[in-house]
C-alpha cells in the first residue's frame, strides 16, 4: 500500500472495500491499477484545473464521512412512474442491471444483457476508452463497478423504438453507486437512447457513473440525457464516446435537480467525415452546482461538431460550462463551433464559462462564443406593456429561452415530463 495523498480517499477507499461487488468482466490488473491511480492522486478538489469550480473531494468530507451501503430493494410499481411510454425501459438499479424490472421485448439486431454475462467475442468489443490512468473518478469506478449494462445494435438495424435506461440509485443511508454500461452500435445501424438518472432513496447518494459509446461506421446514434436526481444527489457523468467514418452522434442533457452535477462528455472524432452535436440545457437553484465539462477531440479530416449550453441560475446556485475544441494536425476541413448562452435570475448567483479551442490545423472553421447575464428588460418591458405581469412575462422569457434544447428532444412523454418539470423550477 502506497501512501494516499488524501485522507478522504482512503477513508472512502476503506469503506468501499467492505462492500465491493463481485465483477467477472473487469479484469483484476485494472481494479488493482484503479485503486492505485487513487491512492496517488486522490480524488479533485478545486486545485485540479478541470475540476476549478467542482470540489468533489470537499463534498465527500462533508456528505459522506460514512458510507453505509444500505440498499432498498425496489419493485415494479416504484419504476412504473419512472418508464417511458413509447420506449422500451431498462433498468439498472445501484449499478447493477436488473432484468426483472427491465421490459421483455424481442427486437432484432438488439442485445442487451449485464455486464458479468457477456461472451469472450463480446468483451473483445469493450472499448476500454474510459481509462482509470487518466481521471480519478473513471479509477473509482473502474475499482468498485457494479454489474452494468450492455447493450450492443447489430451491423445494419434500425431500432423502431427508442431504448430507455433507467438508471436509478436507492437508498436508506449513505451510499457510492459506481455504474458502468457499454453502448455498441454496429455499423449502419440507427437507434435513439435516453439515459435517465434518478434518486428515490432517503439516504444520500454519490453516484459515479461511466459509459463508453462506439458508434460504427456509417451509423447514427440519438441520445437524450434526463438528469432529476433531487436535493439527495451528488453525481458525477462520464461519457466517453467515439465516433468513425461517416457516423453521427448527437446527445442533449437535461439538467433539471441534483445538488451536485458534474457532467464529463468526451467525445472522439476518430475517422473522416463523421459529425458530433452535443446540447444542454440547466436549471438551478438554491445552492444547487451544476458543472458541464465537453471535450471534442477532431482527428481526422472533413468533420464537423456543434455544441449549444444553456442555463438558468437562481438563489445561491453554480453553473459552470467547460468546453474545449480539439484539431489535431490531420484534421483539415474542420468545422466546430461552440456557444454558451446564460441568464442570473439573482445577484448571487454564479455561472462560470470557459470555452476553449487548441488548433493544429491550418484549414478549418471554428469559433466559439459565451453570454451572460440577466432578462432582457427590454422585452419585458414589452411584455409588461400589453398587460402581462411581471411573474408571468420573467416565465414566458425564460420558456422562451429553453425552448430551442427542449424541441430537440423528439420523444413526445420526455418532452412533457422536460417540460412540466422545467415549469414548476420555474
Amino acid at each position: 500500500m502506497i501512501e494516499t495523498k488524501s485522507n478522504i480517499t482512503q477513508t472512502l477507499l476503506d469503506q468501499l472495500q467492505e462492500n465491493a461487488p463481485k465483477v467477472d468482466f473487469m479484469p483484476d490488473t485494472e481494479i488493482i491499477s484503479a485503486i492505485r491511480y487513487l491512492e496517488e492522486k486522490g480524488i479533485p478538489n478545486n486545485k485540479h484545473e478541470d475540476y476549478k469550480y467542482c470540489n468533489l473531494e470537499a463534498v465527500l468530507r462533508k456528505e459522506f464521512k460514512s458510507v453505509e451501503q444500505s440498499f432498498n430493494e425496489l419493485t415494479n410499481a416504484d419504476i412504473a412512474p419512472l418508464k417511458l411510454d413509447e420506449a422500451i425501459n431498462l433498468v439498472v438499479v445501484n449499478g447493477n442491471y436488473n432484468e426483472a424490472l427491465s421490459e421483455k421485448m424481442i427486437v432484432k439486431g438488439l442485445t442487451v444483457k449485464s455486464l458479468n454475462e457477456l461472451s469472450a467475442s463480446e468483451k473483445i468489443l469493450l472499448s476500454s476508452q474510459a481509462k482509470s490512468d487518466t481521471d480519478a473518478l473513471i479509477a473509482l469506478n473502474a475499482a468498485f463497478t457494479g454489474n452494468g449494462l450492455f447493450l450492443k445494435i447489430e451491423t445494419g438495424n434500425i431500432i423502431p423504438m427508442p431504448l430507455h435506461v433507467i438508471y436509478v440509485n436507492s437508498g436508506s443511508s449513505n451510499i457510492v453507486s459506481n455504474t458502468r454500461s457499454f453502448i455498441h452500435i454496429g455499423a449502419s445501424a440507427d437507434v435513439t437512447l435516453v439515459e435517465s438518472f434518478f434518486n428515490i432513496g432517503t439516504g444520500k447518494v454519490f453516484s459515479n457513473f461511466v459509459s463508453e459509446k462506439f458508434v460504427g461506421e456509417n451509423a447514427k446514434l440519438t441520445c437524450h440525457t434526463f438528469q432529476n436526481e433531487g436535493a439527495l444527489s451528488y453525481s458525477v457523468n462520464t461519457n466517453q464516446v467515439k465516433i468513425n467514418k461517416y457516423s453521427n452522434y448527437s446527445n442533449t442533457t437535461m439538467t433539471l435537480s441534483g445538488e451536485l452535477v458534474r457532467n464529463n462528455h468526451n467525445v472522439v472524432l476518430a475517422d473522416s467525415n463523421c459529425e458530433a452535436h452535443l446540447n444542454g440545457l440547466f436549471i438551478s437553484n438554491g445552492t444547487q452546482q451544476i458543472d458541464n465539462h465537453t471535450l471534442i477531440d477532431h482527428q481526422m479530416p472533413h468533420c464537423e461538431s456543434n455544441e449549444l449550453y444553456k442555463g438558468i441560475a437562481k438563489d445561491k446556485s453554480i453553473g459552470t460550462f467547460n468546453g474545449k475544441i480539439f484539431v489535431r494536425k490531420d484534421a483539415q476541413k474542420t468545422n466546430a463551433y461552440q456557444s454558451s448562452k446564460n441568464i442570473l435570475m439573482s445577484d448571487d448567483a454564479i455561472i462560470n464559462t470557459k470555452p476553449q479551442l487548441e488548433i493544429y490545423a491550418d484549414d478549418v472553421k471554428c469559433s466559439h462564443g459565451t453570454s451572460t447575464g440577466k432578462i432582457d428588460t427590454e422585452a419585458l418591458f414589452y411584455l409588461k406593456a400589453r398587460g402581462i405581469g411581471e411573474e408571468s412575462a420573467r416565465k414566458l422569457l425564460l420558456q422562451a429561452f429553453a425552448q430551442e434544447l427542449i424541441d430537440k428532444i423528439e420523444i413526445p412523454s420526455l418532452q412533457e415530463r422536460v417540460l412540466h418539470l422545467f415549469e414548476k423550477a420555474l
